[in-house]
């Protein structure tokens, strides 16, 4: 089929979508399966995604020690990592401020453990979303070192908190930013400032989480401690005991699974498969995982679970599961954040409710906005960010969403952005313009507070900042890499695919449509998920599940179409289903046969 064309002639599917063939070479394709002995299809799953025939083995085997740069390739790292080593020497005490989501608190979390294996400890700050909202203030800095306080470390936060980490060097403490957040020229300041993507670094590794980050500062630091002599008495750590926390970190913040990334995660999730973390494998448990983890485990059973505590609670809790040592807490913790992530589900669910009534006014019937902007006085800031996704998904826009303080005369709220619109940027130049009290973020994501009574222009200066790249993205494409029957998806099928992933953010799953099946069985599952029964031609049974599709057009089909064959697509997963492990479907997208 000619790329151009619409797959199975589906212009425009049950979610708007256009489906097309994923672009490949199919040259490339047949070489690496050649190459590695593997069936063509894991060829041509690897080739689509950019693999060369020369890099196809370190594709499927990437290690730390191959992909891992040099200390001095980043900017600060060997002098944030001498310093942090000379203060483990002397006993100074270390005080850290962290971000509250997976990314900041597993930052934190593999700090503390580095740090208690080498014989020193730290002070976590880490900020409530609503009272204080993201990054250092004057206030976490003050009481830190009202603690005693010595040396401040700032995880996942910092590079644009100018007048916190002025007051911080007031007060005679020194610090050493590890962040990960698109930075402006001017740095704030401090003796190190370790940010892949600070504009004058180019070591390549701006593709890193914060806690991508923050395992290469600990693994310099280990090393500086090494050549002084700290190992004579006592056991050096290994390493990479703790890569479980990177990759839960790197998946939960959806950096791209490439370079670094890709070992990353692969080694993590192999460490994790020990059950090492006390915490983790407590919240697996509660959360219901029966397979093996994987990136869907880590970005859709552990992490909403983790950030569930930074939403609408604290995060405290989670850094305290992730760091516990005693399997009495880990379990009541481990509960304890479940049953917080319940009840964030039911406020996001209302929530969202609100938000799309507000987005559909908007739309208008002329001429639909390049950005959904909305705002209210009731909803809870923990989960703005969870709501704009949802608004991103069903629109195709470009969202933000924010919660009002009738209080303050303030509105604070996160976005979601569609592949091409840079949202990060336009939000600095809006903080830049005078328009924000703050804002920052990254190409796909940000944050931002403002006066209520700028809402307006806020939503023109959107409008004019991101019109153009909207309409250069606004085609909803949906890429396949083949299409299979019931028959064909088999546990073997399954493991092979598995081979060329971790799948995620960067290295998309293989999405496969299934021709003309019929749904004998659906129901709803969960809060609002959609389960169901897909039977191909020849009476092969498949179990499926869509996801947040109840309420949705998808989600309407699923239940109510039994007449008639569709085509469905989804990434294919091996899941428990009573006592076995069995084949399953995770449906994206489905299109009526013409």
């Amino acid at each position: 089929m000619h790329a151009s064309e619409p797959f199975l002639n589906i212009a425009k599917s049950i979610k708007g979508q256009v489906w097309q063939a994923r672009p490949l070479d199919q040259r490339t394709a047949t070489a690496i399966s050649q190459r590695l002995e593997l069936p063509e299809i894991i060829g041509r799953v690897m080739a689509a995604r950019g693999v060369s025939v020369d890099d196809s083995e370190a594709w499927l085997n990437p290690t730390i020690r191959g992909l891992m740069p040099k200390p001095s390739a980043l900017m600060d790292l060997e002098k944030g990592a001498a310093r942090l080593a000379q203060a483990i020497i002397t006993h100074e005490k270390i005080g850290v401020i962290s971000d509250y989501d997976v990314d900041g608190v597993s930052s934190a979390a593999l700090l503390l453990r580095f740090l208690r294996a080498v014989g020193s400890d730290a002070m976590v700050y880490i900020p409530d979303r609503i009272s204080e909202g993201y990054g250092p203030s004057e206030m976490a800095v003050t009481a830190l070192k009202e603690q005693g306080a010595e040396l401040l470390l700032t995880l996942d936060c910092g590079v644009l908190s100018h007048d916190p980490l002025a007051h911080a060097a007031d007060l005679g403490l020194t610090t050493i930013i590890v962040d990960h957040h698109q930075a402006e020229a001017e740095l704030p300041h401090a003796l190190a400032v370790i940010n892949p993507n600070r504009q004058d670094d180019i070591s390549g590794q701006g593709h890193l989480c914060a806690a991508g980050v923050v395992f290469l500062l600990l693994a310099a630091t280990n090393k500086a401690l090494r050549e002084k002599g700290h190992y004579a008495t006592r056991l050096e750590p290994n390493m990479l005991q703790w890569l479980d926390l990177v990759a839960l970190a790197t998946v939960a913040d959806v950096v791209p699974l490439n370079g670094l990334n890709r070992a990353y995660v692969t080694q993590g999730l192999r460490v994790m498969t020990r059950r090492d973390n006390l915490g983790i494998a407590c919240l697996s448990d509660v959360g219901g995982l029966k397979r093996r983890p994987d990136t869907y485990a880590l970005g859709f059973v552990l992490g909403p679970r983790l950030n569930a505590a930074g939403r609408v609670g604290h995060a405290d809790e989670a850094l305290a599961l992730l760091t516990t040592m005693d399997k009495g807490e880990a379990s009541t913790l481990a509960h304890q954040l479940n049953d917080l992530n319940r009840h964030r589900q039911a406020i996001e669910l209302r929530v969202v409710d609100e938000a799309v009534a507000q987005a559909e006014v908007s739309m208008g019937k002329e001429r639909k906005p390049a950005v959904l902007i909305v705002a209210a006085e009731n909803w809870h800031p923990g989960v703005v960010g969870l709501a704009a996704s949802r608004l991103k998904d069903r629109y195709g826009l470009p969202a933000l969403v924010l919660a009002i303080n009738k209080t303050t005369g303030h509105a604070t709220g996160s976005g979601r952005s569609i592949n091409g619109v840079d949202l990060g940027k336009a939000v600095r130049a809006a903080s830049d313009s005078g328009l924000l009290i703050k804002g920052g973020g990254h190409a796909m994501a940000a944050g931002m507070t403002l006066e209520v009574a700028k809402l307006g222009a806020l939503r023109q200066f959107m409008e004019d900042t991101l019109t153009l790249a909207v309409d250069e993205n606004s085609t909803r494409a949906l890429l396949v890499d083949g299409a299979l029957t019931a028959s064909g998806a088999t546990l073997d099928l399954i493991e092979l695919l598995d081979q060329a992933g971790p799948y995620g953010s960067g290295n998309p799953s293989p999405m496969f449509v299934f021709p003309a099946h019929r749904i004998t069985y659906a129901d709803r599952v969960g809060t609002d998920h959609v389960r169901c029964t897909l039977v191909s031609a020849n009476g092969t049974k498949l179990k499926a599940i869509a996801f947040r599709a109840l309420g949705t057009e998808l989600g309407e089909l699923l239940l109510a179409e039994r007449q008639h064959p569709i085509h469905v697509a989804g990434r294919l997963v091996a899941d428990e289903w009573g006592s076995k492990r069995v084949p399953s479907l995770q449906i994206e997208d489905a299109g009526v046969m013409v």
